[in-house]
C-alpha cells in the first residue's frame, strides 16, 4: 500500500512540474506583427477585421477571406477591399488555431466593432518594445538590451517626455 501512495505521489509530482513548466514558458512574437495591428500584445497568432469580414495570420502574412463559399489564403487582400484602411480598422487578436472555422461566432461576438476607429496601432506607439518591428517609423532606436527605456535613457520618448504604459494583456481585445 506504501509502495502504490508513493508511486501515485510521484507521478502527480511529475506531472504538476511539468504543468508548471508549461505555463512559464512565454512566446513573443512583437517583431512579426505588422505595423498596423494593434498595441498591448505580445504575442498574436491572428487578427480579425469586423469591418470585412477578414481574418489575418501574422506568421504567414497571409489574409483568409471568404470568396465564393471557400476560404482563400492571400498575401494581399482582393480587389473588393481596395478602399479599406488597416491602419484604421478595428482588429482583434485571436490565438485560437484556424478561427476562420469559428466565423459566425467572430462575426456574432464582434459585430459591434465595425466602424470602431479607437485602437492604437503599433506604428503609432512610442512603446521601446515596438521599435523591435522594422517597419516601425522608429526601429532604427530600438535596443535589445535596454530593458524598455530606448536611447534616451528611460526619461520617455513621445510628445510629453512620458512612456507608454498602455498594457492590453487580454487575448480578445475589444
Amino acid at each position: 500500500m506504501k509502495k502504490t501512495i508513493l508511486i501515485v505521489t510521484l507521478l502527480l509530482s511529475g506531472l504538476i512540474s511539468k504543468t508548471a513548466t508549461a505555463q512559464v514558458h512565454l512566446d513573443f512574437n512583437i517583431g512579426l506583427q505588422p505595423i498596423w495591428g494593434p498595441v498591448g500584445y505580445d504575442h498574436a497568432e491572428y487578427y480579425y477585421m469586423p469591418d470585412i469580414d477578414v481574418y489575418y495570420n501574422i506568421p504567414n502574412h497571409q489574409y483568409i477571406y471568404m470568396d465564393n463559399g471557400n476560404w482563400r489564403f492571400s498575401a494581399s487582400l482582393p480587389g473588393r477591399y481596395h478602399n479599406y484602411d488597416l491602419n484604421r480598422g478595428y482588429k482583434v487578436v485571436v490565438n485560437e488555431a484556424k478561427p476562420y472555422r469559428n466565423a459566425d461566432m467572430y462575426r456574432m461576438k464582434y459585430a459591434g466593432y465595425r466602424g470602431n476607429h479607437s485602437q492604437e496601432i503599433i506604428r503609432n506607439s512610442h512603446e521601446n518594445k515596438y521599435y523591435e518591428n522594422k517597419d516601425h517609423p522608429n526601429h532604427d532606436q530600438w535596443n535589445r538590451g535596454d530593458n524598455g527605456k530606448g536611447k534616451d535613457q528611460g526619461h520617455g520618448n513621445n510628445e510629453n517626455g512620458h512612456g507608454n504604459d498602455k498594457k492590453g494583456n487580454d487575448h480578445d481585445h475589444r
